[in-house]
């Protein structure tokens, strides 16, 4: 797969819901609990977005991981928190990036979900050639994607 072909966003979403089964059980509820300590102490996941998205994205990175090497991509994480992407894909072919960005938010209701960021307009979307809070100039990347977006409940 390069990163030419259309069907990139395709097979990174399906390998990405397939997960879904091993992170929820059959009634959307998350397979993980809490943190665990060296004393075996379990500490429950507070409602705190940064940590739900945080922990969202760490049980994804094996995930990612293994797209990318069944597809001859490198992956090169975003080296502090507030930088963009979360993960970049290089193509070991043409060198060519994708970043991809893992959104997540929380349902206020049925019908309504909270907003989430798109990135800094005054940085990298201004000037694409800037590295501030990015892994590569923006302007490096072929696609941007945002491509797996978590709607959890607060219960």
């Amino acid at each position: 797969m390069t990163t030419d072909e259309g069907d990139f966003e395709k097979s990174l979403l399906g390998c990405l819901n397939q997960y879904l089964c091993q992170i929820q059980d059959s009634e959307g509820n998350w397979t993980v609990k809490g943190f665990i300590d060296i004393f075996k102490n379990v500490y429950t996941i507070s409602l705190d977005t940064k940590v739900i998205s945080k922990v969202l994205e760490i049980m994804l990175f094996p995930k990612i991981e293994q797209f990318a090497m069944e597809n001859n991509f490198e992956i090169v994480l975003s080296k502090e928190q507030n930088f963009y992407p979360d993960v970049s894909f290089i193509d070991k072919n043409s060198g060519e990036k994708i970043a991809l960005d893992i959104k997540s938010t929380y349902r206020k209701s049925k019908a309504m979900v909270s907003g989430f960021t798109l990135g800094a307009f005054t940085g990298y979307f201004r000037d694409r050639t800037s590295k501030k809070n990015i892994t590569f100039p923006y302007r490096e990347y072929k696609k941007t994607l945002c491509a797996w977006n978590c709607i959890y409940k607060t219960r």
